[in-house]
């Protein structure tokens, strides 16, 4: 299949290399640009750390007040970046952010103060949750994902040209500013005849606002899920 993988880098790189490992022709053109804010972390002393993003991790780095900590990382990919960083002791949630959630809960008491590493936009959980069990909260936007002005040059011309046949989507964000920029280049029409590939509903959820179809939505926020329901496509509407 030819996909188009529309999630920012680092990620995007990564994910077209594993499309082209299984004999796909990705197209890596991300519509987000992930940029560290460079703001400080608030002043702790805290009980854990919450991630629910692996781009937050850069920003924790080198961040000496940190080390130690336990964390609480959404998924496999964050929790493995956030230990390659040093940070730690890491636990995996099970990638999304309502049992991230419980699994704080199974570990640490009520009462406890947690650090949200998280960006510019970001969704009521974990952290809602977590204060409805007694839990304090406070958010460290270490990062930003920017949407670009316009779609990139490479898939306005694949759409114009009907060299695509999927995208995958991998955030609700993502998702929407993907289609966003479609519709302002006159391509909207395209990208709605591809075939999307959402890593969950929540990702799936404003593209099927706009009534937009969507073909698969994995069951469980993993990677590989997303990539094998690419073998069953056919290229003859079959599934």
């Amino acid at each position: 299949m030819r996909v188009w993988v529309a999630r920012p880098e680092p990620g995007a790189a990564r994910t077209g290399a594993a499309l082209a490992a299984r004999g796909h022709i990705p197209l890596v053109a991300p519509v987000l640009v992930v940029r560290s804010t460079d703001a400080p972390p608030p002043d702790g002393p805290f009980d854990g750390l919450l991630l629910t993003s692996a781009n937050a991790v850069p920003a924790l780095r080198d961040v000496a007040a940190l080390r130690g900590l336990p964390v609480f990382a959404v998924g496999a990919r964050t929790a493995a970046l956030a230990i390659e960083a040093g940070l730690g002791p890491v636990r995996e949630g099970p990638g999304e952010a309502a049992g991230l959630a419980a699994l704080v809960a199974q570990v640490l008491p009520a009462g406890s103060r947690l650090l949200h590493a998280t960006g510019t936009a970001r969704k009521p959980e974990p952290a809602a949750s977590l204060a409805a069990a007694g839990f304090s909260v406070a958010l460290f936007v270490a990062y930003a994902a920017d949407a670009l002005p316009a779609l990139p040059n490479s898939a306005q011309d694949a759409l114009a040209a009907g060299a695509l046949d999927a995208v995958l989507h991998y955030s609700r964000r993502s998702a929407a500013v993907a289609l966003a920029l479609a519709d302002g280049s006159n391509h909207g029409g395209a990208f709605r005849r591809l075939r999307h590939y959402c890593l969950s509903a929540d990702v799936a959820f404003p593209l099927e606002a706009a009534g937009v179809p969507v073909h698969f939505v994995s069951a469980r926020p993993r990677e590989t899920d997303l990539l094998d329901a690419l073998a069953s496509y056919r290229g003859d509407g079959a599934r």
